[in-house]
């Protein structure tokens, strides 16, 4: 049946109008490159750079190590480095989270050193059940960071000073707690040394778990992409999600690749990675982290707008001295030892210091979770290629500080930075 509708009164003009809906999504999706371009170059001119710096440093401190040590990047040493960087890098993620809240605490090293012990007394000379001891350990940890919290909202004690007493008297208990010998072989034959030394991910789980990753990824950025877009937001095009997925992706499994040639990717590495992720979540999704950062941002305004203040400084100690626990228990596994010296030595500073050149700000309200992963990263890569380089402490100590004064200089920088722009 033919068409009653004359042909020169018929629509011609949808060709004209797809045309001009395909050019107006060519220029859409210009316009949002050069919104995403023309916001990062915003937020570098504002001093909003993130972890920027730390990626081109750690990138430099590769190829540098690489060039004075081909070993360096060696499937063997990298995965010695994800094991030394596990246990450190746990009790500096508590020490992000209370730097978010503009606190401090230098006890971490003393806590995971008295972690170490229980676990050696307990689990070994009085035969718990090592879960048991591992409980025991963590819910003391938790309980100090409770006191801690309270000595600073009831009467005020700065943390400072509450956590240097800390850091004191929770030595000498260690060193109680040990004895006379002052050192507890844990068995090589249990889980948690097991877990520690020599527990690896088969090259198809690695590249089952990276696959998930990066899955989770894609979704959680075309999820915030639709939120933002449905609350008239500006958002990036399409294309930069798909690009930063399959560059995860390929950067993922080159690294499982190469880890394969040697043990592998180390479970307690994957623990590390995970519970970062986990404090990222809770950072970034839920309420609590919200008010993390807003008392870290200003103490008053936060009170002012209805948030349990004290709440929120005593969650973050606890959360602080419980991943110190944490990492000490995973510290003396890997050892497969408790003792006096553990704890000691560097750990504060190292745990500290991870956190601040990862990107955590010391004056609180700015940082990420991802810091920790970051800084413990750089510094132990630090450590690492100084040793293969046969170099003494005092060229590693010295080269950290550097790192860490240079750190906190990029942070006073920005904070001005973002003053001036009226972005503070």
């Amino acid at each position: 049946m033919s068409s009653s509708t004359p042909p020169e009164t018929r629509d011609n003009s949808a060709p004209t109008t797809v045309a001009a809906d395909l050019q107006d999504e060519r220029l859409t999706r210009r316009e949002g490159l050069r919104g995403v371009l023309s916001g990062f170059a915003t937020r570098v001119r504002t001093g909003d750079i993130g972890s920027l710096p730390v990626f081109l440093g750690l990138i430099l401190i590769w190829i540098v190590f690489q060039i004075l040590n081909p070993r360096f990047l060696s499937a063997t040493n990298l995965v010695d480095l994800t094991l030394q960087c596990a246990p450190l890098g746990v009790i500096a993620l508590g020490v992000v989270v209370v730097l978010l809240v503009a606190q401090i605490d230098l006890s971490i090293g003393s806590l995971s050193g008295l972690a170490s012990a229980i676990l050696g007394v307990t689990f070994v000379s009085w035969s718990w059940p090592i879960w048991l001891s591992i409980v025991a350990a963590l819910a003391i940890g938790a309980l100090i960071g409770y006191v801690y919290g309270f000595l600073f909202t009831r009467f005020g004690v700065p943390t400072f000073v509450v956590t240097l007493a800390g850091l004191m008297g929770f030595l000498g208990v260690q060193l109680w707690v040990l004895g006379p010998s002052g050192t507890i072989n844990l068995p090589y034959s249990s889980w948690i040394v097991q877990f520690a030394t020599s527990w690896f991910l088969p090259p198809w789980l690695a590249y089952t778990v990276a696959g998930l990753v990066v899955l989770g990824i894609v979704v959680n950025d075309v999820t915030k992409a639709r939120r933002r877009t449905k609350s008239g937001l500006s958002t990036g095009p399409i294309s930069f999600i798909v690009i930063k997925a399959i560059v995860i992706a390929i950067v993922a499994a080159a690294a499982i690749t190469w880890l394969a040639t040697n043990r592998g990717v180390s479970v307690m590495f994957l623990v590390f990675i995970v519970l970062v992720a986990i404090m990222a979540t809770l950072l970034t999704r839920t309420r609590w982290g919200r008010w993390i950062y807003a008392v870290g941002g200003n103490e008053e305004a936060a009170r002012r707008a209805g948030i349990n203040v004290k709440a929120i400084y005593i969650s973050a100690l606890m959360i602080g001295t419980t991943l110190a626990t944490l990492g000490g228990l995973m510290a003396a596994a890997r050892l497969t030892a408790a003792s006096i010296s553990s704890g000691g030595g560097t750990t504060n500073l190292v745990a500290i210091a991870a956190a601040v050149i990862g990107g955590t700000s010391l004056f609180g309200g700015r940082g990420s979770a991802w810091s920790a992963l970051l800084g413990i990263v750089v510094i132990q890569s630090i450590f690492n290629g100084l040793t293969l380089l046969n170099l003494s402490s005092d060229a590693q100590f010295m080269v950290t500080g550097a790192v860490l004064l240079l750190a906190v200089i990029i942070d006073a920088l920005s904070r001005r930075s973002r003053a001036s722009h009226g972005t503070a």
